[in-house]
């Protein structure tokens, strides 16, 4: 009787976590959808900045350039770093940390400056003992701009400062609602993309090129780096929605298995009581 009961105890309390793990599921798919939906909002948006910055540039050139565009010799990296507040999203934040990591490996002859978002990354990082120059947390699931202006600010301060010669961003891309690619990307210097000459277009800038450009880079990184959390915020919510899926489901096919295991063992209960009473009948007899 003292193994029936551990079991039923066992097969209530797996059933407590499937309900826990199911509601979580259904929270995260709720987030999910929404961050995705910001995400996707503000592609647009970077696509078309991306496209004036490579015009800009092309126009400007030979003429002072700012100091977001300078190339130096590179002494000195900076990465930021950004994961999630919280666990429960499966591999979601080992990937980014083991991306992390084999940056820093190939990078080992150069100081490595870190800049962490979110308190998983943070305590990886403290773990490693790296060198942390900025900390940021507790954004929540719907930062805005004006959240996350701190970081951009802190990165092109060391850039122009010269405290660093390049800045990497390492982040998880979301790419589906199964996947979430960790990726490394460059930050600055700012390196804008070529125009295709069918999509060169002739805009008149004043008061010229190299004043709007100078204008409108700060703008690019505030909001390359709002858009590569809303990134990781999306990638976040659709990995914990997966894994808290497939533990319900996990703890589901325990339940069954716990249940046929009680079964057999009250099964075998009841024949060896049985066994005990046709053997008192036989004694008696």
């Amino acid at each position: 009787m003292a193994n029936l009961r551990a079991i039923r105890l066992r097969i209530r309390g797996v059933k407590n976590i499937a309900k826990i793990t199911r509601a979580m599921e259904m929270i995260a798919a709720s987030k999910m959808r929404k961050a995705q939906d910001r995400g996707l909002a503000g592609r647009p948006y970077s696509q078309k900045i991306t496209a004036v910055i490579a015009a800009l540039s092309a126009r400007s050139e030979g003429k002072a350039g700012h100091p977001l565009l300078e190339q130096r010799p590179v002494k000195k990296v900076a990465i930021l770093h950004i994961t999630p507040d919280r666990g429960l999203s499966g591999g979601l934040v080992g990937n980014i940390n083991r991306a992390t990591l084999a940056f820093a490996i190939d990078h080992k002859e150069l100081p490595l400056n870190m800049i962490v978002v979110g308190k998983k990354g943070l305590d990886f990082m403290r773990r490693s003992q790296r060198n942390i120059v900025a900390e940021f947390t507790g954004l929540g699931d719907k930062p805005t701009l004006m959240d996350t202006l701190p970081i951009s600010r802190v990165i092109m301060d060391d850039f122009k400062s010269g405290a660093v010669d390049e800045v990497y961003v390492a982040y998880s891309q979301f790419v589906s609602t199964l996947v979430q690619k960790p990726e490394v990307v460059k930050l600055l210097p700012v390196e804008p993309a070529q125009v295709p000459p069918q999509q060169n277009v002739e805009y008149i800038f004043e008061p010229d090129a190299a004043g709007v450009l100078g204008s409108l880079l700060p703008r690019y990184i505030e909001m390359k780096v709002y858009h590569l959390i809303l990134e990781s915020i999306a990638s976040e919510q659709s990995a914990r929605m997966v894994a808290m899926r497939n533990a319900t489901q996990n703890a589901n096919e325990l339940v069954g298995e716990l249940t046929l295991e009680y079964n057999k063992a009250r099964q075998e209960s009841i024949t060896s009581e049985l066994l005990d009473i046709v053997g008192g009948v036989a004694a008696l007899a």
